[in-house]
């Protein structure tokens, strides 16, 4: 864990100057493989026995400079970079689960993980019960025996929800299953979870991270905290098939976990980033706090000024005084409360997608976290796939248009938008 403060962590965690000819910045290591000095030395990378690089699906050194500075920036004892923020979601569920197991997850997620838990890990044996994260004892009433993860959104999208994190962490370790806390929203600068409770922290880098719209990246950062050997995970405390009969519990201790995601999760699912991705995201990470405290002023600035304008039936953004939120924002998320807003307009529907079609500047895209302000009707796109009941209980209702405010000047957001609301009437209310 990093000594230093943030932004001296995110722009030299990880990266010895001595070890690769000086370079000051981190080098590009765009290899498959990496060549061992004589059979014993590749002997002994295999049984762990030496650290070292075997084959970029597994590790890579500038992959790995990215997994020390982010594991330093939340506070963990190791992470594992993969090819997205859904690679992350998977590759660390499938570490822990088996078919036959149960998660308990919030009900407020981003659309792609409703989906990846609705319907395809069920495919393998693995089912979900969604819960109201808005009382922590509903993750424990939910739980079974079986149930081995509790799961959540530090910030759900795009209901932006501010997750109890102490409340539900005290609930899981009640239960003896793993916190695991999706923080891309709130980012590490707003947030860290592993303070809070959390036992395992994911990311999606494509958002604030990198922040330039470039690169597809995701992270799984382990506390190193989570008990392996309560009785409940027997793959970290008995040999391992696929390992040669390693025990990650004995051998790696406080690092089981994160060992597995990457000896077994990276060899077996291939999830793998590209080191020209983690070089890109690596250039965001440097800039994170600047940006994301920006995101977080032009955020609040705009949904103080789309509560004053007619054509706007509700605005939801957390560090609103009128947001139910409010109270969890101030107590976790007292730096800012990241760059989503989000909104109804009047006309429901199919004003709410003239808006989307008529906006300039905002650009519409299925993505969050950009430096340029996104703009989306989430209903008719990333949550398409839910039934109306599921939509609701994401936050997403028909008129809901998710923004994610960029760097831009306020003042041209603000008119883009203004421009789009006159369209409304011409197109929608006449």
């Amino acid at each position: 864990m990093s000594t230093h403060k943030f932004s001296t962590a995110a722009l030299h965690a990880g990266h010895d100057t001595t070890s690769n000819g000086g370079t000051r910045a981190v080098p590009i290591y765009q290899s498959t493989s990496y060549v061992f000095k004589n059979s014993d030395h590749a002997a002994d990378l295999f049984s762990l026995a030496e650290p070292g690089y075997i084959y970029t699906r597994i590790n890579n050194p500038t992959n790995d400079v990215l997994e020390q500075r982010l594991a330093a920036l939340e506070g963990g004892i190791a992470a594992v970079v993969t090819a997205s923020g859904t690679a992350a979601t998977n590759t660390a569920l499938l570490t822990l689960l088996k078919a036959g197991d149960h998660i308990v997850s919030s009900n407020s997620l981003y659309g792609g993980t409703y989906n990846l838990f609705k319907n395809t890990l069920p495919r393998l044996g693995i089912t979900t019960t969604f819960v109201d994260p808005s009382d922590p004892a509903n993750f424990t009433k939910a739980a079974k025996e079986n149930t081995r993860v509790f799961f959540a959104e530090s910030i759900g999208n795009p209901k932006l929800d501010v997750l109890d994190l102490k409340g539900i962490s005290k609930e899981a370790k009640a239960f003896n299953v793993p916190f695991i806390v999706d923080n891309t929203v709130a980012t590490p600068y707003l947030l860290n979870p592993i303070e809070h409770g959390a036992d395992i922290v994911i990311h999606s880098l494509t958002k604030y991270i990198g922040g330039n719209g470039t690169s597809l990246g995701g992270v799984i950062i382990d506390a190193g905290k989570f008990n392996w050997a309560n009785g409940k995970f027997p793959e970290f405390t008995e040999p391992s098939p696929g390992y040669h009969g390693i025990v990650y519990h004995e051998v790696l201790e406080e690092a089981a976990f994160i060992a597995k995601v990457r000896i077994e999760g990276l060899r077996d699912h291939g999830a793998a980033l590209s080191p020209f991705n983690a070089f890109q995201i690596l250039q965001g990470l440097e800039t994170l706090k600047v940006r994301i405290k920006e995101h977080s002023r032009n955020a609040l600035k705009l949904a103080k000024w789309l509560e004053e304008q007619e054509e706007v039936e509700w605005v939801n953004y957390p560090g609103l005084e009128s947001s139910k939120y409010h109270g969890l924002a101030k107590e976790y998320l007292t730096e800012g409360q990241s760059g989503i807003v989000t909104f109804g307009v009047k006309g429901g529907y199919e004003a709410a997608k003239t808006v989307v079609d008529e906006t300039q500047i905002f650009s519409l895209l299925a993505n969050i976290g950009d430096t340029k302000s996104l703009i989306i009707h989430p209903a008719s796109t990333t949550h398409q796939q839910l039934t109306e009941d599921e939509q609701a209980s994401t936050g997403v209702t028909p008129d809901l248009i998710r923004l994610s405010v960029g760097l831009e000047d306020i003042e041209d957001l603000q008119n883009d938008l203004k421009e789009s609301f006159s369209k409304i009437k011409k197109n929608t209310l006449v």
